[in-house]
């Protein structure tokens, strides 16, 4: 770090140079707060007529999609309508084709309905004339079964003896063959009755195999019969069966007649109803014909409307994109000026900092070094030179005050906001106790009605009716009593400036000061706004902007009014809630 250079004062001489310096420098400065704090008025002043115009836009947006969308919509109602009608129509012409068709086939099915039981009657007949034959050709069947079970019994009890007769014919061959080779002598006479025996032997054996052949072919005709037997048992069962089925079916056939000439009569009555339809149909038909070349022509003239609501609608859409690039735009300046005013309102803290702190410590310099030589060195001033040295003490006071202002004027913004449920009377009277020397000073009277309790911040609030009440007895008229009247009452909001549609406070603080001329009511509250003389009532101009930032921190509203020569008045809305 460079030394700095600590050049001793001359006893003889005054730094004219360097009080001009800080003079222009603090000019400076002021000029570089005022502009900065115009500037933030400006884009605070351009960012809501952006925002209004933004909101308008939008507004203007959303009745332009409603009106398409109620376009689209009847249009599409109107389509709909005509699709209806055209589908009612293709369905009536349908309807009428298929009731026709159904008609016919009913009549066809009925035809052959009747055709068909005429056949089956006669089929049943025919059935029952077989299967009476069948009955009697199954009981003569089995007639005949049981004559051939008896010759089978017969036959096989005639084998049977005959068998027996065999064995016996048998022994007695062997007798006689004994008695044969015994009685050689009688072999001629029995050689005769041989041969007789072998023929009629041979005979036997030839019937026996003939009963044996017609045995087994009444067997085979047996087993044949009962298997015939069985297969007509078969038959007849199935033919019962099929009778029965036959019965059943000729019932649910006579039914289905019944319910087919119940059906026939009720279509034929349909038939009747759909003909009367058919021809309110077609009445109806011409009138939907007519209808519909109305609606063809509304159609047109829809199309037509459609078409120009189309034009229109791509105006509008063209017209929207448009107002969304201007609004893109826009939003992209409103960024733009917002962070510049971000930008700008930190640079105005940092000043402010700045001037609340870094100009202090020079400040208090000045005070000292100055009181120092007028308090060591007085008898070695000239006149002049304690003349400039009494300026330089009043100019730092004042810068003084300067600075402290401004720093109330930023921890206006920067100050944490406790908001809390107080008496406004309250803050007055600890107000009036802080005020006790200058209203004695004064002799000034103080009127106080009325006991409102809002949310406000209290050290806030209490700057507020402090600059008031300073600003009163400092521009009080000379050799007058000052009177300051204090009123405070609940009220609805009565003008549009308000924010809110709550209940509000109105603080009135009015005296019979000095007042200033009207039309600087809207300069009052600005930044290093002076009205008066400087030498004559002292002040930086900057407690009554103080003032309407403590308004505004508190969503309300302040109106200042007054003539010349008969005071001022200062009407302070404050939300309740």
């Amino acid at each position: 770090m460079s030394e700095k250079k600590i050049i001793p004062l001359d006893s003889n001489t005054f730094p004219e140079r360097n009080k001009a310096n800080h003079n222009d420098e603090l000019l400076l400065v002021n000029k570089r707060l005022a502009e900065q704090i115009e500037v933030r008025k400006k884009r605070a002043a351009e960012l809501i007529i952006a925002n209004k115009e933004l909101a308008y836009q939008n507004k203007e947006k959303e009745k332009r999609a409603a009106e398409l969308v109620v376009a689209n919509t009847e249009l599409a109602y109107q389509n709909q309508e005509k699709e209806d009608r055209a589908a009612e129509l293709v369905i009536a012409n349908t309807e009428l084709a298929y009731q026709n068709n159904e008609k016919e086939k009913r009549a066809d099915e009925l035809s052959i309905a009747n055709s068909e039981l005429i056949f089956q009657n006669k089929e049943k007949e025919i059935r029952a004339a077989e299967l009476v034959i069948a009955n009697m050709e199954l009981a003569y069947q089995n007639q005949e079964k049981e004559d051939r079970a008896a010759e089978l019994l017969i036959a096989n009890n005639e084998l049977t003896f005959q068998n027996n007769e065999k064995e016996k014919r048998a022994a007695e061959l062997i007798v006689a063959n004994t008695e044969l080779a015994y009685q050689n002598q009688e072999k001629e006479d029995r050689a005769s009755e041989l041969v007789i025996a072998n023929k009629e032997l041979t005979f036997q054996n030839k019937e026996k195999e003939i009963r044996a052949a017609e045995l087994v072919i009444a067997n085979m005709e047996l087993a044949y019969q009962n298997q015939e037997k069985e297969d007509r048992a078969a038959e007849l069962l199935i033919a019962n069966n099929e009778l029965t089925f036959q019965n059943n079916e000729k019932e649910k056939r006579a039914a289905e007649l019944v319910i087919a000439n119940t059906e026939l009569a009720y279509q034929n009555q349909e038939k009747e109803d759909r003909a009367s339809e058919l021809v309110i149909a077609n009445k109806e038909l011409t009138f939907q014909n007519k209808e519909k070349e109305k609606r063809a022509v509304e159609l047109l003239i829809a199309n037509m409307e459609l078409e120009y609501q189309n034009n229109e609608k791509e105006d509008r859409a063209a017209e929207l994109i448009i107002a969304n690039a201007e609004l893109t735009f826009q939003n992209n300046e409103k960024e733009k000026r917002a962070a510049e005013l971000i930008l700008a309102n930190n640079e105005l803290e940092a000043f402010t900092y700045i001037s609340s702190h870094h100009l202090q410590e020079p400040l208090r310099k000045i005070q000292v070094f100055s009181d120092r030589i007028l308090t060591d060195e007085h008898h070695n001033l000239t006149e002049k030179g304690k003349y400039y040295f009494e300026r330089i003490e009043v100019s730092a006071f004042h810068m003084q005050a300067l600075i402290n202002d401004l720093l109330n004027y930023s921890r206006t913004s920067v100050t944490e906001k406790k908001f809390e449920i107080v008496s406004l009377n309250e803050i007055v009277n600890n107000v009036l106790d802080n005020l006790k020397q200058e209203i004695k000073l004064k002799n000034a009277i103080i009127e106080i009605s009325g006991d409102c309790k809002a949310y406000v911040i209290s050290s806030q609030f209490a700057q507020l009716i402090h600059n008031l009440l300073s600003n009163s007895l400092k521009f009080s008229k000379k050799g007058e009593t000052p009177r300051i009247i204090i009123k405070s009452i609940y009220t609805k909001p009565k003008t549009k400036n308000l924010p809110s549609s709550a209940d509000y406070c109105h603080i009135t603080i009015s005296d019979n000061g000095i007042g200033f001329d009207p039309q600087f009511e809207s300069r009052v509250f600005e930044m290093f706004q002076q009205l008066n003389n400087k030498n004559d009532y002292k002040g930086t101009g900057i407690g009554l902007a103080i003032v309407k930032k403590i308004v505004e921190n508190h969503n309300g509203i302040i109106k200042a009014t007054g003539k010349l020569g008969k005071g001022a008045k200062f009407d302070i809305y404050i939300p309740v809630v």
